[in-house]
C-alpha cells in the first residue's frame, strides 16, 4: 500500500488522464514552438500561421512529430480561413479524424482545446451560450455574478476559438443562434443591462465545426449559416504505409497507458488495417496497381476508419496481454474485429465472412493463413 500510495502522490496529474487534451499533452512542444516563433502572428494567435503548421504537420528540426496525416495545402488553407476571422467547417466520413484535428487547430491558435460543445438532439441553446445560477438569480435578479458562461460565451470574452463537434446533429434553432456571433461578432444578453447586455468578442475568437458525411442531413445546415463557414473536407488516409504507421504508432500509445508492455506485432497490424482497407473500398499492401481494391468486394455499411482501426488495434493488444499475458495473434484480431463491423446491420456478419472466403484465402504468408484459419472465431 505504501508503494502505491507514493506512486499516485508524485505521479504528475496528467499520468492519471485518460485522454490529455492537447495543451497538455503536447504542452512542451507548444512551449518550444512560442520560442521559436519569430514570425508575425494574427491578432489574439498563440502561435503564427507557421509555427502552427508545424504544431500539426511535424518539424523535423525542432523535434516535433506529425500528430495527423493530412496534406500541407489542406492544413494552411483551414489556418488561413481562421485567420480572416470566417468560421471553419471540417466535412467528412467518420473517424477520419475531423475532431482531433479541431482539437489540434485550436491548440495551436489558443492555446487551450477544451471550449467544446457537443452537438446533440437534447442540446439547448443556454448550453452553448450562457445560464444562469438560480439561487442566485432568484435572490438577486439577473446579474453579471448569476451569470453561468457556456464554451461560446467564454470563447468570445476571452478571444479563443469554439468548437462545435456534430453541429448538424443539433436542432436548427441551436445551429441559428451562431449567426449573430460569426457576421457581427456579437452576443446579445437581454436579461443584463447596460455594458453587460452586450458581449463583443476580442481577438482571437473563432469557430470550428465538424460534421460527418453520414449525419449531415440529420439536421441540415440553413444557408445563411452555411454561408459564414468556409468548408473544408477530410479524407481518410490513401497510402497504406502511412496508414499503418499511425495505426502502430497510435495503439502503441494507448498499449502503454493500459499497462501492457507489449506493441502488436507488425504482421498483425498489416492484418488489421489491409481487412479496414479492402472492406472501405481503399487499396491494400500489394493491391496498388488494381485501381483501389477488389470491385467484386462487398462494402460494409459499418465505419471502416483509421480510427476504428485504431481501437481494434488497442483492444487486440488487451485481449491478448490480460488473458494470456502474450503479444496479440491472427486469431485475437478475428474476435476483435467482430464487434467493430458487425454493429446495426446484421447483413455485415455475412459480408465479412465471405471477406475471408474470398479476400483472405487468397493472400500468401503465414499470418494471412493463420488470419483465414481463424475465421471460425466469427460470431
Amino acid at each position: 500500500m505504501a508503494t502505491a500510495d507514493k506512486t499516485s502522490k508524485n505521479a504528475s496529474p496528467a499520468a492519471a488522464l485518460q485522454r490529455p487534451p492537447a495543451e497538455i499533452q503536447y504542452a512542451a512542444q507548444l512551449a518550444r514552438l512560442q520560442a521559436q516563433d519569430k514570425d508575425p502572428r494574427p491578432p489574439g494567435w498563440a502561435l503564427g500561421l507557421k509555427a502552427a503548421r508545424s504544431f500539426i504537420l511535424g518539424d523535423a528540426a525542432l523535434d516535433i512529430a506529425p500528430k495527423i496525416v493530412a496534406p500541407v495545402a489542406s492544413i494552411e488553407r483551414m489556418l488561413v480561413t481562421l485567420a480572416t476571422g470566417r468560421g471553419l467547417m471540417l466535412v467528412g466520413e467518420p473517424g477520419t479524424a475531423k475532431s482531433m484535428l479541431s482539437e489540434l487547430l485550436a491548440t495551436a491558435i489558443s492555446g487551450i482545446s477544451t471550449l467544446t460543445i457537443q452537438g446533440g438532439a437534447s442540446i439547448t441553446e443556454d448550453q452553448i451560450k450562457y445560464g444562469w445560477n438560480y439561487a442566485l438569480l432568484i435572490n438577486e435578479g439577473p446579474s453579471p455574478r448569476a451569470m453561468v458562461p457556456a464554451p461560446l460565451y467564454l470563447g468570445m470574452q476571452q478571444g479563443q476559438v469554439v468548437r462545435f463537434e456534430e453541429i448538424t446533429r443539433a436542432p436548427l434553432e441551436v445551429q441559428d443562434c451562431l449567426l449573430g456571433m460569426l457576421s457581427d461578432r456579437v452576443m446579445a444578453v437581454p436579461e443584463l443591462s447596460g455594458e453587460h447586455g452586450m458581449l463583443y468578442a476580442r481577438e482571437g475568437f473563432n469557430i470550428i465545426a465538424t460534421a460527418n458525411t453520414r449525419d449531415r442531413g440529420v439536421n441540415e445546415m440553413s444557408a445563411a449559416l452555411k454561408r459564414r463557414f468556409d468548408f473544408e473536407t477530410v479524407f481518410p488516409i490513401l497510402d497504406f504505409d502511412r496508414e499503418l504507421a499511425l495505426v502502430q504508432e497510435s495503439s502503441a500509445r494507448l498499449l502503454a497507458q493500459s499497462g501492457i508492455p507489449k506493441t502488436l506485432p507488425e504482421p498483425v497490424l498489416e492484418l488489421l488495417v489491409s481487412t479496414f482497407r479492402d472492406l472501405r473500398g481503399a487499396p491494400a499492401k500489394g493491391d496498388k496497381g488494381n485501381g483501389g481494391g477488389d470491385a467484386a468486394m462487398d462494402r460494409l455499411t459499418a465505419v471502416m476508419s483509421t480510427a476504428e482501426a485504431v481501437n481494434v488495434a488497442h483492444a487486440v493488444g488487451v485481449r491478448a496481454w490480460f488473458l494470456e499475458q502474450r503479444e496479440g495473434s491472427p486469431a485475437d484480431l478475428v474476435d476483435c474485429i467482430a464487434g467493430t463491423v458487425v454493429k446495426d446491420n446484421a447483413d455485415d456478419r455475412a459480408k465479412l465472412r465471405r471477406y475471408f472466403e474470398q479476400k483472405a484465402a487468397k493472400r500468401t504468408g503465414a499470418h494471412w493463413r493463420a488470419y483465414y484459419e481463424a475465421r471460425h472465431r466469427l460470431p
